[in-house]
């Protein structure tokens, strides 16, 4: 028995896992760990870079949507076991994920995203403030 009292046998007995399966699945969760924070580096050290290189805001917009793709491509497909699963099963998740991302990049490059680029309509009118004051006299 165990410190809980459980009746049960382990999680690891159940699954009949053995030590070289445990091994290949720490072995995998470890490269993803390393790729994730490696990933997560350099969109930091291209973040704190970005004034210094004089890289456009498109170009930042692309980049780090990208990686973050990438990431969450990674933790979807490890953590979440959606690589264990039949063909059909994972377009069903990515396909909706993927159409909204794409989405999501026509708003900010083509669409409503291009607000800073226009004139706004009902901006601030420039009155003549000394001309009203001088009617008061």
């Amino acid at each position: 028995m165990d410190e809980f009292n459980d009746p049960f046998p382990n999680y690891e007995m159940l699954a009949h896992h053995d030590e070289a399966h445990g091994k290949i699945a720490r072995k995998k969760l470890w490269f993803v760990f390393w790729l994730l924070l490696i990933i997560t580096l350099v969109e930091v050290f291209v973040g704190i870079k970005a004034p210094d290189w004089g890289l456009s805001p498109l170009f930042l917009k692309f980049f780090f949507i990208g990686f973050t793709i990438v990431k969450a491509f990674y933790i979807v497909y490890t953590f979440m076991h959606l690589g264990e699963e039949e063909r059909w099963t994972k377009w069903l998740i990515i396909a909706p994920f993927t159409i909204f991302i794409l989405y999501l990049i026509f708003m900010m490059t083509i669409g409503e995203g291009d607000f800073q680029k226009t004139r706004r309509i009902d901006g601030p009118i420039e009155t003549n403030v000394s001309a009203k004051h001088s009617d008061h006299k």
